[in-house]
């Protein structure tokens, strides 16, 4: 069997063949403007890692690692079937939503003093203790339960194969990005994001390379910086960056893609225009940081930091924070365990 293109090389083929979906070159160069005059921000920074994951064990821990792994592996389909109707967790005085709640529900157990971040505990734990961890403090619980459980214990099986650790798994395949990624998908069935487009193979990989990036930002800001080639990493196609990109015009919607989305249709995982809007949400983002670098080159006269990675980590907190102002453009819903 071929092998799958790249994530980056999936993107551009599929923006190439896109029906319903196209990346808008003149917004995407907006976009790079606009995270140009932010550049030297914190949101670009290793210390912005800790700032988008305020609930994280302290990242000179290894039991940060070990989070980091937890929720990654369970970081899927958050979406209420009925917006007034949202599962919410309280951890710490406060009150968290959407892939937040997953956060909490994982650190108020470590509070409670379940080891839930411990591979030979995760690896067993039963369905019935996983639902304790991650129930919900309203009458909406968090959504697919049974394949949270499945995907979890069957990751910790593998961690318990390979040393015991998640650090312990990645220092199998050397720090070197492409090799962690693929590493993650040969080994871990979960993590494996692909489909066929037009015939041909292709992957996403949303949470295989978001476990990668945020395993970066640890060792990063633990002033261990001995992952090289990031600039590998693609953005972490979702449902919730594209309807930003959308909305800062970098992306653009048939007619009747809105229509049918507007009208509430679910998209299955690997349908035609579920794979158009991920695949072009990543070369879109590709195409941003190709202006981005182009600008920090001509004005600037150097080298420019910001991959494909950090410019999601910026965009997704922007539309989340300005969902109300993009309430107008709809986010497509597709349950499954890839993003």
């Amino acid at each position: 069997m071929e092998e799958p293109l790249s994530p980056r090389e999936s993107g551009q083929f599929v923006s190439e063949r896109s029906r319903d979906v196209f990346v808008d070159e003149e917004g995407a160069k907006c976009v790079a403007q606009m995270i140009y005059e932010l550049r030297e921000s914190e949101d670009f920074t290793a210390s912005g890692w800790k700032k988008n994951n305020p609930l994280a064990p302290p990242p000179d821990s290894d039991e940060a690692v070990n989070w980091v792994f937890v929720t990654d592996t369970m970081n899927f389909s958050f979406w209420p079937d009925k917006e007034e109707e949202q599962c919410e967790v309280k951890c710490r005085g406060n009150t968290y939503r959407g892939y937040m709640s997953l956060c909490a529900a994982i650190t108020r157990a470590m509070d409670e003093g379940v080891p839930i971040t411990s591979p030979s505990y995760f690896s067993q734990i039963t369905e019935a203790e996983l639902a304790h961890v991650l129930r919900s403090d309203t009458a909406t619980p968090m959504p697919m339960l049974k394949a949270r459980h499945q995907v979890l214990t069957e990751a910790g099986r593998v961690l318990v194969e390979h040393g015991g650790s998640f650090r312990e798994f990645m220092s199998h395949c050397g720090n070197d990005t492409e090799k962690l990624v693929k590493y993650i998908v040969q080994n871990i069935p979960s993590y494996r994001d692909e489909a066929i487009y037009e015939g041909k193979r292709i992957s996403l990989y949303k949470r295989a390379q978001i476990l990668v990036a945020d395993y970066w930002g640890i060792m990063d800001v633990r002033g261990e910086k001995n992952i090289p080639n990031l600039d590998h990493l693609t953005m972490f196609a979702d449902y919730r960056v594209p309807q930003g990109l959308v909305y800062l015009g970098a992306l653009r919607y048939s007619d009747g893609l809105m229509e049918a989305l507007k009208n509430g249709e679910l998209l299955s995982s690997g349908e035609r225009r579920e794979v158009e809007i991920r695949g072009c949400s990543i070369w879109c983002v590709e195409r941003i940081r190709h202006h981005l670098w182009n600008l920090v080159e001509q004005r600037d006269g150097k080298k420019c930091h910001i991959n494909s990675a950090l410019i999601d980590f910026y965009l997704w907190p922007y539309a989340k924070k300005n969902h109300k102002e993009m309430a107008h453009i709809p986010i497509h819903h597709t349950r499954c365990i890839y993003y």
